[in-house]
């Protein structure tokens, strides 16, 4: 659904045609659902956080301006509902957030053999571990990178930071997966690279 055709809908619920609401959440609540699946660390809290972000979603529908894409206004909404949740349950800690500047890794998509399938579904589940180790502040941008696939300044946008923090932000992230990663004999320093998604060519992998 394009830019044009979410706000064409958002008008047409907000005259009235409410039922237009449903093929809306469909189109995001993969997004949504994994933004806060990530955050949480929790199947049940994500979806009950996804459900209360659309919720909230339907009752500020009116507020929507349509200066950011619809999906960025509904992920700073879920993210709100995610914090507001590790808020009420004591798992929000603060972070030590100096700024420090990086590039992007981005991951090759190399094929195998099924050794190598087998080493990447293993280091899938090392880099889904390493996500959950890290602190919330952390998560939140990366996954928003990542996995839901926004841009820097979408993802400032969303989370109410200045650009060049959330580059910072990302970077560290992406360090201390790296390191987690290292630590746990999931790769070693051979000059390949990777993302927060976990796919790509096995064990021998680097930041």
């Amino acid at each position: 659904m394009t830019r044009d055709e979410e706000k064409l809908l958002i008008e047409r619920i907000l005259a009235g045609e409410t039922d237009l609401y449903e093929p809306l959440v469909k189109a995001h609540e993969l997004g949504v659902y994994n933004l806060a699946l990530r955050m949480l660390k929790n199947e049940q809290d994500a979806l009950d956080a996804s459900q209360e972000a659309f919720l909230r979603a339907w009752r500020s529908l009116g507020s929507f301006r349509g200066d950011s894409k619809f999906s960025v206004w509904l992920y700073r909404l879920t993210s709100n509902v995610c914090l507001d949740m590790l808020r009420r349950s004591g798992r929000l800690r603060a972070d030590s957030l100096t700024d420090e500047e990086g590039a992007e890794a981005e991951l090759p998509d190399r094929r195998g053999d099924p050794q190598q399938a087998l080493e990447r579904k293993e280091l899938a589940a090392a880099v889904r571990e390493g996500l959950e180790s890290l602190p919330p502040a952390f998560r939140q941008a990366l996954v928003l990178r990542d996995i839901n696939g926004l841009s820097y300044d979408e993802i400032a946008q969303v989370t109410g930071l200045e650009t060049g923090t959330v580059k910072s932000r990302i970077f560290r992230a992406r360090r201390r997966l790296a390191d987690r990663l290292r630590s746990g004999g999931n790769f070693f320093d051979d000059g390949a690279s990777y993302t927060a998604t976990g796919k790509g060519g096995g064990r021998h992998e680097k930041l």
